[in-house]
């Protein structure tokens, strides 16, 4: 059984996905995952239409209503729905009406009247869903055919909560549609073992949570599994975010809305250093995984922008992302960024004199160096940097110093191209930093590990010219002695040596051979 979710989404992504090979997944993604979102809700709305007619219907309970006409009638006060905070579905835009005209004239047609209708009727969708079907450059055959398929999609099955269904498919689709785009898949995308990394260090338990370039969200639906595996509650905390591309920012509200994620994207898309939509924000966390590197930002025109305390960055974007989230950070706050490893050591555009300025200011709490291979769209290494306001507040007073953690051994291989972080690689982080900062949130106490962690204290990291490279600091791991003396293992490693040279001298003079024998001199 624990296997049946992720065969059936590979099995309904590998369908969909024959059925539109037409598309580019930039536009695909927003076909495919707009049609599952209105799955979603149509079935919401029938099981709660449902759970009030077995109440209406019984004359033992408060609800019953004796008229069968009467009783239709009142199956449709929107009411009920609201009050159980299920979106109300028009008649139009309900699954049965959509599957019933799958494979009539005007299907494009039908389904954007059908997400105009719930945007009208639930202001919290206003602008945020799809209406671009009748425009697709595809047939209407196979826009029916995928509206079969998005049909097989049981939200409802028994032993299964509705939003975890659907939580489930749109992570899997948003991780392959990511992996489909390449390199652009990374402007909405992050994978989900360096997101539970971020929120297992941070803890978001309550309080305000931002995220300047939010992508398809997936910081805040990790933020939420958290809350839920800790016994929280999710109205502990608010969600602020913000996001340029105006079809990701429709991706993010999406990926909110059907987990019934209360959420404050902005009333639109915009760029977060031109358009500032939560100028008076100060968060208790901030997680963001920006544009590596970004260069064409704009910062000549912000030189003299409030958010650069610690120097105006005239390179790349990668210190304007983190000022601006300094910038944001409530006085306790705590701040985790994926950022390139060239953040952490380049001195160009004045990058190393605000990381010396930030360093120096007791901003930087802990360093982590990340493997290879954790992004599908980009091969440039990449660290997490937490920043924090306050090293006195939530736990021992660590003014003065710095974690680094190299996780560059941690992770195992998906598939020959990529990485990710099993569970105990993520719990070995959290509980490293947990324990450094003497939280509470684990029994263990802290010891510096050579090749993995180690304290620091700011005025070694300023014999190293402010540079925060974890390497630097943890050392080499201790190799286990096997007991064989110097003096033999030298000699057998020579003697290995000295037979591979051999075999290459051998291998070198038959290749010469044979091209001399076709006429050829090396």
């Amino acid at each position: 059984m624990a296997n049946e979710p992720i065969d059936f989404k590979k099995t309904l992504w590998e369908a969909a996905c024959k059925l539109l090979p037409e598309l580019d997944a930039a536009v695909y993604k927003h076909v495919a995952l707009g049609l599952i979102f209105l799955k979603y809700i149509a079935d919401s709305f029938d099981e709660r239409r449902e759970e009030l007619k077995g109440w209406m219907s019984d004359p033992e309970n408060d609800y019953f209503v004796e008229d069968e006409s009467a009783l239709e009638e009142e199956l449709e006060d929107r009411d009920y729905y609201i009050a159980a905070n299920v979106f109300w579905v028009p008649a139009e835009s309900r699954w049965s009406y959509i599957q019933d005209n799958a494979k009539k004239p005007g299907i494009g047609k039908l389904i954007d009247d059908a997400m105009a209708a719930i945007e009208r009727e639930n202001p919290r969708l206003k602008g945020i869903l799809n209406k671009d079907y009748a425009r697709l450059q595809i047939s209407e055959r196979k826009l029916g055919e995928l509206v079969d398929l998005t049909g097989t999609i049981g939200f409802m099955e028994k032993g299964h909560r509705a939003k975890d269904i659907l939580g489930q498919v749109y992570e899997y689709f948003l991780g392959q549609f990511a992996s489909a785009e390449g390199k652009k898949g990374g402007q909405f995308y992050t994978p989900a073992s360096i997101v539970k990394v971020l929120v297992e260090v941070m803890s978001p338990h309550k309080g305000k949570i931002y995220d300047p370039a939010c992508g398809s969200g997936g910081m805040f639906v990790q933020s939420e599994k958290f809350i839920e595996a800790h016994g929280g509650t999710l109205g502990d905390i608010s969600i602020y975010g913000q996001e340029s591309n105006p079809t990701t920012w429709r991706l993010a509200a999406m990926n909110l809305a059907i987990r019934g994620i209360d959420f404050n994207l902005g009333p639109h898309h915009a760029d977060t250093f031109y358009q500032d939509l939560h100028p008076d924000l100060k968060a208790d966390f901030i997680m963001a995984n920006p544009p590596f590197n970004m260069k064409e930002w704009g910062g000549d025109k912000l030189a003299g922008d409030v958010r650069w305390r610690y120097g105006i960055p005239a390179g790349n974007a990668n210190f304007a992302w983190m000022q601006h989230m300094i910038h944001h950070l409530s006085p306790s706050g705590m701040a985790g960024i994926v950022l390139a490893n060239g953040s952490m050591s380049s001195n160009s555009g004045g990058e190393g004199d605000i990381r010396r300025a930030m360093v120096q200011d007791d901003l930087v709490e802990c360093m982590v160096a990340l493997p290879s291979q954790l992004f599908s769209n980009t091969q440039i290494p990449a660290c997490l940097w937490f920043l924090t306001r306050d090293k006195t507040k939530n736990g021992r007073n660590r003014k003065g110093e710095v974690l680094f953690i190299d996780a560059r051994k941690l992770g195992f291989m998906v598939d020959r191209a990529q990485r990710a972080f099993n569970d105990e690689d993520i719990a070995r982080i959290a509980e490293t930093f947990h324990a450094w900062r003497g939280s509470g949130e684990t029994d263990k106490a802290y010891e510096d590990v050579k090749g993995f962690c180690s304290s620091v204290k700011l005025s070694e990291i300023e014999k190293h010219d402010f540079v925060l490279t974890p390497g630097r600091y943890v050392g080499a791991e201790d190799i286990e002695d096997d007991g064989e003396p110097f003096e033999d293992k030298m000699g057998r490693f020579t003697a290995t040596l000295s037979e591979q040279f051999a075999e290459s001298a051998r291998l070198e003079e038959l290749i010469r051979s044979n091209l001399k024998s076709i006429g050829y001199e090396v």
